[in-house]
């Protein structure tokens, strides 16, 4: 029997995509620990109450950023990961941390990358008169909020939209297609092209479109 794929999972805050990777229960990975930089973070109580090792490195009490990544990449090697997993780690890395786990680190974002890296998509993706917005679970490259995409998941922009409201209609499919990134990379099914695109082995892509207000069926039939 393979051994189980270790991973090691860094949070800035109550780590909801954390939460949902570990009720996942994904066959052939553990979740070796989670770290965090803030010593408050809500998500160190749920992965405790799971027997889940915790430790924090609080980045405040280091004098730069390198020191902070050198600690950092030091309790990560401890529990040895073959996956390092960013759910809602709220701090930019360096590039020769990135470097240290390239191809085995993967983030979410609350965008349909490449449309709104950085903070307060949603906040955007309404000022900008979005129809669909969305998430991306991609491969972290020393570039912010850039890397190969993994997968990205859909959904569509109300009318009465508030920020509020369209994260929480992301955040529902953000604790779907994380843990489904993880279950790929996990079995072995993810590999990259030369050009630096991911391939899923065996998935499905469906032909349908969304589209953003809809036609009614009195239009449809006109089509």
């Amino acid at each position: 029997m393979a051994a189980e794929k270790r991973l090691v999972i860094l949070i800035s805050g109550r780590g909801s995509n954390m939460e949902a990777i570990v009720r996942a229960q994904i066959p052939g990975a553990t979740v070796a620990a989670v770290i965090s930089n803030r010593p408050d973070a809500a998500g160190l109580r749920f992965a405790q109450q799971h027997g889940i090792a915790t430790e924090v490195v609080d980045h405040k009490a280091f004098p730069t950023r390198d020191a902070f990544d050198k600690m950092l990449a030091e309790r990560i090697d401890h529990y040895r990961p073959d996956l390092v997993v960013l759910a809602g780690f709220m701090r930019i890395l360096g590039e020769a941390f990135v470097r240290r786990y390239e191809g085995r680190m993967m983030n979410i974002h609350p965008s349909l990358l490449p449309a709104f890296p950085g903070l307060h998509t949603h906040e955007r993706a309404i000022a900008e008169g979005c129809r669909v917005h969305g998430a991306t679970v991609h491969f972290v490259t020393p570039a912010l909020d850039h890397g190969p995409i993994i997968v990205q998941a859909a959904v569509p922009v109300l009318p009465e939209d508030t920020p509020e409201t369209l994260a929480a209609r992301v955040l529902r499919e953000e604790h779907r297609i994380y843990p489904q990134a993880i279950r790929w990379f996990v079995e072995g099914r993810i590999s990259l092209t030369p050009e630096g695109r991911v391939v899923v082995a065996q998935a499905r892509f469906p032909d349908t479109a969304l589209h953003v207000p809809a036609t009614t069926e009195r239009e449809e039939a006109h089509i």
